[in-house]
């Protein structure tokens, strides 16, 4: 697997390469399947593919505040992401790992493989809910799946250094939960792993077998990406 450590310089770039490292891999002759890490140094939210805006965001806030309100290509709840959240995304290949056109698997793969990853740093993490990782009850990480016809991304949030009251500040009490948040607040829903940004990085991409390579990133394909959909206020605001 190919290891890209990348944060591109805004978040509507950031969002795009996820996707366009998705379409690359659909697209190619062979299955290729990459794990990208990257941390964003800007606040922003971001919707999930269906979310609706006045259900899930502070909009007010936001607005006053100049964070910008993006949407993602995959499902699931907003979050807020920032400094003190590394975020990974894995493209996998079905051709490869044929069991993952069942999404139950494709969670538990994903899933037990990242905490095959963080145990060694965090002894109590275990998954919550359909796609959370936790420390007890308390979540450190939501994740996200979307899937075309030879393969699937699969990406989310890792919570290390965040800064929590944060997420209150920019999300509304989201419109479904998980049955293990029995209705708490964001602030008391959600904790920081204890680790550093580095020790995460080195884990997750050692649990995934993954390597850097000479290989480019699909720049084009980002700019189109961001023209056509993450640049768009129809995309983003869309009802």
């Amino acid at each position: 697997m190919r290891l890209l450590d990348l944060t591109l310089s805004t978040p509507e770039d950031n969002l795009a390469l996820d996707e366009a490292l998705l379409n690359e891999a659909e697209e190619s002759s062979e299955p290729r399947e990459t794990l990208r890490l990257w941390e964003s140094p800007e606040t922003f939210v971001v919707l999930g593919r269906n979310s609706q805006v006045a259900q899930e965001v502070n909009l007010e806030s936001c607005e006053a505040r100049g964070i910008k309100i993006l949407r993602r290509a995959s499902g699931g709840a907003s979050i807020v992401t920032a400094r003190g959240c590394l975020m990974y995304g894995v493209v996998l290949s079905y051709e490869t790992r044929p069991a993952l056109r069942s999404l139950d698997e494709a969670h538990r793969f994903v899933l037990e493989t990242m905490l095959s990853a963080l145990r060694p740093l965090v002894s109590d993490v275990e998954r919550q809910g359909t796609s959370d990782l936790a420390i007890g009850n308390e979540k450190f990480s939501g994740n996200s799946v979307r899937c075309k016809r030879r393969t699937m991304l699969y990406h989310g949030t890792l919570l290390y250094d965040f800064d929590l009251p944060l997420v209150e500040t920019c999300l509304t009490m989201p419109p479904r939960q998980p049955e293990y948040r029995r209705n708490r607040t964001h602030r008391a829903f959600l904790t920081n792993l204890p680790a550093s940004a580095q020790a995460l990085r080195d884990a997750v991409a050692s649990a995934w077998q993954a390597r850097p390579d000479d290989t480019s990133w699909p720049n084009q394909r980002v700019r189109d990406l961001v023209a056509s959909r993450y640049g768009q206020r129809d995309w983003n605001y869309k009802h």
